[in-house]
């Protein structure tokens, strides 16, 4: 891998959430600077009274584009987009502007990385029902980041330890989740993991598929999804010389993987994998995109509406999750050359 430092983009996230403050908080590390060149798109304003709220020893360079950039500690490289009423701006609100401008950031940070001037997106959280309000015809960053890449289905890993956590559904409801399971999205999903982990340099990864039901069934005794679902969609993929296991009880799975017999799990819906990997640790959970033609890891926390403003919300996560796209990225590039 080079040992060139990666330009990652952090659009700002929703201005009213916590996005801002954990921004400016994570650009005062030290390691931050030393593994990459961090380019924030977002509002001045809101975060110059971040730093303000933080305390942060932190300046602002305003630029126009990547090429203006310092990347130094002590100055937050900051491409402008004015999208904020301050008059009628509050913290802690869901509010269709700062939806709205939560898009803008994402759109402008896609559009910086498409054109060459940075290599990989690292994004703090957004609101759903603000993107809604702002009349977003996107219900958060995987599809956005979808539809502006015209990339069909990305796939989300989420790392947190040792832990690798896939995900066959993401934003749906359970029943709605488990009509989505069929035979080919098993077996689908499971040959883009293979892919996906040997892209991030695991060699023969051994995946590992939750089950559904309690005891993964228990052979029909508590639900025929493993007989008739799951266990043929796991046989097709060893066919293409997937080395996968399972279906594993989904109460020893993950807890399996996080100890070394797999090298990831292949989560069946959004809380079965939501929880085990903020159980084993909530602040260094990270999300990563899979499948766009360039890197994107985010954080895996919400915007916190309820802490927004008031110098609360730890920034371990963004650490993490930029510190990921800096370890991370050299294999993107590779892979896109």
């Amino acid at each position: 891998m080079s040992n060139i430092r990666p330009v990652i983009v952090i659009p700002m996230g929703d201005p009213a959430g916590i996005g801002p403050e954990i921004v400016v908080k994570a650009l005062e590390n030290k390691e931050i600077y030393e593994s990459c060149k961090p380019l924030v798109i977002g509002n001045d304003s809101i975060l110059k009274y971040a730093i303000k709220i933080t305390g942060a020893p932190l300046e602002i360079n305003t630029i126009n584009t990547s090429e203006d950039a310092i990347y130094e500690l002590g100055k937050i490289d900051l491409i402008h987009i004015d999208n904020i009423n301050l008059e009628s701006f509050e913290f802690g609100k869901i509010s269709g502007m700062c939806g709205q401008a939560s898009h803008d950031y994402i759109k402008h940070a896609i559009n910086i990385v498409q054109n060459g001037e940075a290599d990989s997106i690292c994004t703090p959280p957004i609101n759903k029902e603000s993107l809604q309000a702002g009349k977003v015809p996107y219900i958060d960053h995987t599809a956005m980041l979808s539809a502006y890449t015209n990339t069909e289905d990305p796939m989300t890993m989420f790392e947190v330890r040792t832990l690798k956590i896939f995900f066959l559904t993401r934003h749906a409801s359970l029943k709605e989740a488990i009509n989505q399971i069929t035979i080919d999205l098993v077996y689908d999903y499971l040959v883009r993991c293979d892919e996906a982990l040997r892209l991030i340099g695991i060699n023969n990864p051994r995946i590992a598929v939750a089950g559904l039901n309690p005891h993964a069934g228990e052979h029909g005794l508590f639900g025929n999804e493993e007989m008739d679902v799951l266990t043929p969609g796991i046989q097709k993929a060893k066919k293409e010389q997937v080395d996968v296991y399972g279906p594993i009880p989904a109460d020893s799975v993950f807890y399996k993987a996080l100890n070394g017999k797999y090298d990831a799990v292949l989560s069946l819906y959004h809380d079965q994998g939501h929880i085990a990997a903020k159980m084993t640790d909530f602040e260094r959970t990270v999300s990563i995109t899979n499948g766009l033609p360039f890197l994107r890891v985010s954080v895996d926390h919400g915007t916190a509406y309820d802490i927004a403003g008031k110098n609360i919300a730890s920034s371990v996560s963004m650490v993490e999750a930029i510190k990921a796209g800096a370890k991370y990225t050299p294999f993107f590039k590779n892979k896109y050359l």
